[in-house]
């Protein structure tokens, strides 16, 4: 800051006005100075700049299963969030899912002096291992469980499934086989939940469930078995990737999609609507469910500050959206 006070010949407090965006400077003031950070390529350290006010303008966040397309865009709606409300982002990952993973990835935050922490859970032992948080550091979850210990955020998974289930019932289905995901997850409980109801509420009895994962590699397994039935018509898979691999398995098996079975997913992966045919889906607003995350932290990290009682607690579920592609059609005859 000095270097570009000295280079623009003003004192560093008229730098810190003009990088503040105090109103009292003059516009060809606040211009030199600009000019001067640009030709210095100078950068505030907002780190230190928030240490200074007491704060370290970095939030935390702990997530597991990176790798899998929903904690990924979950991962990158905070971030944005994040960086829109002028904060920094670490992550801890977190390989055990148990309350001494998640209790030890707390702690690795906690010593960067974060100001508030989001746990992306979506498994139950996540959500209990939130109930050991100490109180004192502001925390917020990803999450579908409604008991959660903190404010928790998540797109509603049963809406999502009933969406899917009533769109195939629309088209003249008469029933829809549904391909799960992960056992321990709440997003793949909520689906199930979803797709019962769904089912039930038309007056048709459910189908035997069938147990997947989150892979394609399940969702190619899953489909060899229902390919040997001559009675699916209508299958709704617990993701995209879950999709991919039925769709595949039903094309090896003769089967077309959506000729012969209709086929919706859940995420609406990027690729979605590149597959052959484009997949219908139904579609998770990550980037909300960041902006969500965001404005109820930033709530928790000034309640009790008079900045806090302005910031409104936002809606805890983001509603999913159905879209329709080419894998679905009415059934055969």
């Amino acid at each position: 800051m000095t270097d570009v006070a000295r280079l623009a010949g003003v004192s560093s407090q008229t730098v810190s006005r003009v990088l503040n965006e105090h109103p009292r400077v003059s516009p060809a003031t606040r211009e030199r100075v600009l000019q001067a950070v640009r030709q210095l390529d100078y950068h505030p350290n907002a780190l230190a700049r928030g240490l200074a006010g007491g704060r370290s303008r970095v939030v935390g966040v702990i997530s597991f299963n990176t790798v899998l397309y929903g904690p990924a865009a979950t991962m990158l709606g905070i971030e944005r969030a994040a960086h829109a409300s002028g904060y920094g982002l670490s992550i801890a990952t977190v390989e055990h899912v148990d309350r001494h993973g998640v209790l030890s990835a707390y702690g690795r935050l906690a010593d960067q002096s974060v100001d508030g922490v989001i746990v992306i859970a979506p498994q139950t032992a996540a959500v209990a291992a939130l109930c050991h948080f100490p109180s004192g550091m502001a925390a917020v979850a990803v999450s579908p469980d409604n008991c959660a210990p903190v404010p928790a955020i998540s797109v509603d998974q049963v809406t999502g499934a009933r969406l899917a289930v009533t769109h195939l019932l629309e088209l003249g289905h008469r029933t829809v086989w549904h391909i799960a995901g992960a056992d321990d997850s709440l997003d793949a409980r909520g689906r199930i939940e979803g797709w019962r109801a769904a089912l039930e509420q038309a007056g048709i009895a459910p189908p035997p469930l069938i147990r997947g994962g989150w892979s394609a590699r399940s969702g190619y397994r899953a489909g060899l078995k229902l390919a040997e039935r001559n009675d699916v018509t209508a299958i709704f898979a617990g993701n995209d990737q879950l999709a991919l691999g039925l769709l595949r398995a039903l094309a090896e098996h003769g089967i077309r999609v959506p000729d012969d079975v209709s086929v919706v997913g859940f995420d609406d992966i990027p690729e979605a609507e590149y597959l052959v045919p484009p997949l219908t889906t139904v579609r998770q607003d990550f980037d909300e469910v960041g902006r969500r995350c965001m404005a109820a932290l930033l709530r928790r990290m000034h309640a009790g500050h008079p900045k806090g009682a302005k910031l409104p607690m936002p809606d805890p579920t983001v509603q999913p959206t159905l879209i329709v592609r080419r894998t679905t059609a009415p059934p055969p005859g």
